[in-house]
């Protein structure tokens, strides 16, 4: 039986969650529990999507 991984794989690009993350920043949506919870689920994203470039580049 597989052991899970901490953290699911990205299935969205890079790109995608940067624009994202930007879209969050613009709004302002940074002072609510909602936004600012929002914007830690797509510091990890982001932050497994750039180990995911970083695995293809090598």
């Amino acid at each position: 039986m597989p052991i899970p991984s901490a953290q699911p794989p990205c299935a969205r690009s890079l790109g995608v969650v940067n624009e994202e993350i930007r879209t969050l920043l613009a709004d302002g949506d940074l002072v609510s529990p909602e936004g600012r919870r929002r914007y830690e689920e797509l510091l990890v994203e982001w932050a497994a999507a750039v180990r995911g470039d970083v695995s293809e580049a090598a």
